[in-house]
């Protein structure tokens, strides 16, 4: 079991960062990751030195492709989530995914694990949406045999745009502002309990279902916000700010910047009130569920993990 060969497509990111830490605590070794973010992918080395990894474009053939041929788990994390061009979701999220299908069925790798997401069930309308929807429909109709999770939001060691950049923005500014009342239901996932879920399907060899995969705690998103400030010991004030000046102001920084860190499309899926099934899933894959405040401590005052700042 600890020897099978496994293949990270997207691995230099949130998920797999810490998928490829826990995986190692495990005992597996053999681990490829294939990423085209090359910041990323030189700290995941730095960290993680006796793993390979590989630049590579997913969405276009090339050397990447060799290493299905003995593979023994393939983890499709790959995957598109901000920004304000649409092409590179069709790009990242569909393009890349056809490609590693076929890889995946030309080499009769005997497992995939696929990483969806909960917005293929919102009711949010964006690029990220959209193209997420049309991934997993893809990976369902490939027919491979599969079991799709659904994480929410997460967070953890690694995180360079969720909590762990509001974090950094909060230690690095007077004012925080908040849009609106705050009051935006979350259902954070920490990152380290899905890891576990992923390893908890390769070793149990879960063969199919979809499963949302949620956090346990319904949390606002103006709390996390304050958790976020009592564990960092930041010093930042928490402004209220209308929404509409809020979302001018997102509008007004994505035109200087090409990958902004919120956008206004982001702004827009936060209140759009979703709320998302709590699966049982601590009973359904023997993974114990962290609560929110202990999670959050782990994240952000970790001895060695949470002094790593991934690129945004």
């Amino acid at each position: 079991m600890k020897k099978k060969r496994i293949i990270l497509p997207g691995g230099a990111g949130l998920v797999g960062q810490n998928l490829v830490a826990r995986l190692k605590i495990a005992g597996y070794n053999n681990i490829i990751v294939l990423d085209k973010h090359q910041a990323n992918l030189k700290i995941l080395q730095k960290v993680q030195p006796d793993i390979d990894i590989e630049y590579a474009d997913l969405a276009e053939p090339g050397k990447w492709q060799r290493h299905f041929e003995a593979a023994d788990v393939v983890i499709m994390l790959q995957a598109q989530i901000g920004g304000n061009a649409y092409n590179k979701f069709v790009h990242n999220n569909l393009d890349a995914t056809r490609l590693i299908l076929d890889q995946i069925k030309a080499h009769n790798v005997p497992y995939l694990v696929h990483i969806s997401s909960s917005v293929v069930e919102s009711a949010a309308n964006d690029a990220y949406t959209s193209t997420k929807k049309d991934q997993e429909r893809m990976v369902l109709e490939s027919g491979i045999p599969c079991p799709i999770l659904r994480p929410t939001l997460m967070f953890g060691w690694f995180d360079r745009k969720h909590l762990g950049w509001l974090s950094r923005f909060m230690q690095k500014t007077p004012a925080f502002p908040i849009p609106g009342h705050g009051r935006y239901m979350r259902q954070p996932l920490y990152v380290g309990d899905f890891c576990n879920i992923i390893i908890s399907c390769i070793e149990n060899h879960i063969q199919g279902g979809v499963y949302n995969i949620s956090g346990h705690e319904k949390i606002d998103y103006i709390d996390i916000i304050r958790e976020i400030k009592r564990v960092t010991g930041a010093k930042a004030m928490l402004v209220k700010m209308p929404y509409a000046l809020f979302h001018c102001l997102l509008w007004i920084w994505g035109l200087f910047d090409k990958n902004p860190p919120f956008t206004t499309q982001q702004l827009a899926a936060l209140i759009a009130k979703d709320e998302f099934e709590v699966l049982d899933w601590p009973n359904i894959f023997g993974v114990p569920y962290t609560p929110f405040a202990k999670a959050i401590d782990e994240t952000f005052n970790d001895p060695i993990y949470s002094t790593i700042e991934m690129e945004f």
